[in-house]
């Protein structure tokens, strides 16, 4: 007896244009402050108004733009601000995962992943390549808030992650190299392995918050010089 396959759904135009948007947003391509008409977006997207319109409704949901009658749409910048408190709850969270995750005594196989996380890190510097760093670096925080074993926190921290990841993109060309940062990781990585929650909890508080530190002081004098 035959199975049918199900034809693969095509994203509608409004998905469409959301995934684009948040892509032109993420990269910079629609720049932090930058003003723009719905009808500008609808033709760079090659669609109507209409879908470009709930999309970006989405978007100023998710504090990404701001909609203004008349006016269109205005990018929002990272704001120092919001990047402090949301590091502030980050570095609580993953540093519980942290924790957690050497508490579980995790075997070789756990920690493949993150074990190949700091491996990408470290060939991406190698070749001076910034961009693949910090793919490699979310796939670090990411694993390590999986390991951890609270879905809640996991929750939590997944939907910051888009502001993350814009902060981190906005200053990634700015900031030093991040060989402190690979240091890092592979401490709490021994950390965990050998099962030392306290160690892991501790070396991964003060990692997030030489990055808040780091970050929030590249986008203040950043938004400085914009003035």
């Amino acid at each position: 007896m035959s199975v049918a396959v199900q034809p693969v759904k095509s994203l509608s135009n409004t998905q469409r244009a959301l995934q684009e948007l948040r892509r032109m947003i993420f990269t910079g391509e629609l720049s932090g402050g930058s003003d723009h008409l719905e009808s500008e977006l609808a033709e760079r997207l090659g669609m109507s108004r209409t879908p470009v319109r709930e999309a970006a409704l989405t978007l100023e949901s998710q504090g990404l733009l701001e909609m203004r009658p008349r006016k269109g749409v205005r990018i929002l910048p990272v704001s120092p601000e919001d990047m402090r408190e949301i590091y502030e709850i980050l570095t609580e969270l993953e540093s519980l995962a942290a924790e957690r995750a050497a508490l579980s005594k995790p075997g070789a196989d756990d920690l493949v992943q993150l074990e190949a996380a700091i491996a990408d890190m470290d060939a991406a510097l190698a070749a001076e390549d910034r961009e693949a760093w910090a793919a490699a670096d979310d796939l670090f925080h990411s694993e390590l808030v999986r390991l951890g074993g609270n879905a809640r926190a996991a929750a939590i921290v997944g939907m910051m992650g888009d502001q993350v990841r814009r902060a981190k993109a906005s200053t990634l060309y700015i900031r030093p190299l991040p060989t402190q940062s690979n240091d890092d990781h592979r401490e709490v990585l021994d950390a965990i392995r050998r099962g030392d929650a306290g160690a892991a909890r501790l070396l991964h508080r003060a990692h997030r918050e030489r990055a808040r530190e780091m970050i929030v002081s590249l986008l203040e004098r950043h938004r400085l010089s914009s003035l």
